[in-house]
């Protein structure tokens, strides 16, 4: 019989080949990356914040994948719109877990859609959630699994913060409109105690439901009452409509508003002779912070200017507590990334500052302690997740938002 004489030759070509199978198979496994979602508001009432989260994000995810990405690949974003509407924010939680295989979601904006997420979709799906912007307190003692964290303060201090913000313009009498949800019930609360602590007087308190044609009843009640000024604890989609029935009707000619309508749209759309003067509260960092300074530079050079919303540079940090989770995690496992979210971000560790992935990385393949401290302040998440922080008081002057100091408030 005579021997192929090709048969070696063939054996040794099928072993090189796969051999390099093998390799490109095993780079490619190493090669993990990982998915993160963003449940943001592309459409609802609060669509003005959604745009500048998804930036604060999506800002993080590049400088995070240009120095060298997560688990030796990409860190992908996946975005679910939540409407602002808490099915429709459950719907896309589910979405981005089942179907994009995320394992972390950054994200909601709205206490009304974060509160029932947390409780059927992350929770139970194990996978970490952190919000950018939900300030509610309940969500402080919410049974969730220790799921769920917010790179946000709690409206326990923002109450505080806007009762001083208040008590300094020279009111000592108060009305109060809140939007019928978990923010706006919680920071209207905290209001009424801190107000009352510090000798004034909430005269009326009312919540208002969303996406209705007419606020004039609650409005005339709240005019009733004898408020020198209306608190306005909403989002601008309604809010705009209440403003323009309480000028309208003269009911109020001075405001004070929330976080949530802190947006340039509301001043576009009663226009700046009405609401200069307007002073409010909102969640910020100190801006000499280098953090700060370095998201701020990047966050104009990326989108073309800085923005006057709030929750941009909580996204950001919160997008990359997530990511250095997931690199310390050695995995994308959602057990693993919630453990830990408090190793990467508290104290003791080497501090790492926005911008310092490559560094962060070196210092977690080295079996190092970090700390990171964000562009909007600490992230030291305490043993149910959430953050302390600082606070801007702002004001529209000449139809422009200006921050006239960031400041703790004094509980």
């Amino acid at each position: 019989m005579m021997r192929n004489k090709k048969g070696p030759g063939r054996l040794a070509g099928t072993l090189v080949f796969s051999a390099s199978v093998l390799a490109l198979w095993a780079g490619a496994a190493w090669a993990e990356g990982a998915k993160i979602g963003a449940l943001i508001p592309i459409t609802g009432d609060l669509q003005a914040y959604g745009e500048v989260s998804l930036n604060g994000i999506r800002l993080a995810a590049d400088e995070i994948n240009a120095a060298g990405g997560v688990l030796g690949g990409n860190l992908e974003i996946k975005v679910g719109d939540t409407q602002t509407n808490a099915q429709s924010g459950i719907d896309a939680a589910k979405k981005l877990v089942s179907i994009e295989g995320v394992v972390g979601i950054v994200g909601a904006l709205s206490s009304g859609v974060t509160i029932p997420v947390a409780k059927s979709v992350s929770s139970s799906s194990g996978v970490a959630q952190i919000s950018n912007a939900s300030t509610s307190p309940v969500i402080t003692n919410l049974e969730d699994g220790d799921y769920l964290f917010r790179s946000v303060p709690s409206d326990a201090f923002q109450g505080v913060a806007l009762a001083q913000v208040a008590k300094e313009a020279g009111f000592q009498n108060l009305s109060v409109l809140y939007i019928n949800n978990d923010y706006g019930e919680g920071l209207a609360e905290s209001l009424d105690a801190a107000f009352g602590k510090m000798g004034g007087k909430i005269s009326a308190s009312l919540a208002y439901e969303p996406g209705n044609a007419s606020y004039r009843g609650e409005l005339s009640k709240a005019a009733g009452a004898g408020g020198e000024a209306l608190v306005l604890i909403g989002y601008p989609e309604n809010g705009i409509t209440i403003l323009r029935q309480a000028l309208e009707e003269g009911y109020f000619s001075k405001f004070i508003f929330g976080d949530g309508m802190k947006a340039p749209e509301i001043i576009d759309a009663i226009g700046a002779q009405y609401l200069d003067g307007s002073s409010g509260t909102a969640p910020q960092a100190m801006s000499d912070s280098e953090p700060a300074q370095h998201f701020a530079k990047a966050y104009a050079a990326k989108f073309g200017d800085k923005t006057d919303k709030p929750y941009h540079d909580t996204a950001y940090d919160a997008t990359y507590v997530l990511a250095l989770a997931i690199e310390k995690a050695g995995k994308a496992d959602g057990k693993m990334v919630r453990d830990a979210l408090r190793e990467v971000a508290s104290a003791p560790g080497e501090k790492v500052f926005p911008g310092e992935w490559a560094k962060a990385k070196k210092l977690i393949a080295e079996g190092k302690d970090i700390d990171y401290v964000g562009a909007s302040g600490s992230i030291d998440f305490d043993s149910v997740g959430d953050v302390a922080g600082t606070f801007a008081h702002w004001m529209i002057e000449n139809g422009q938002i200006v921050t006239k100091k960031v400041f703790e408030p004094k509980m």
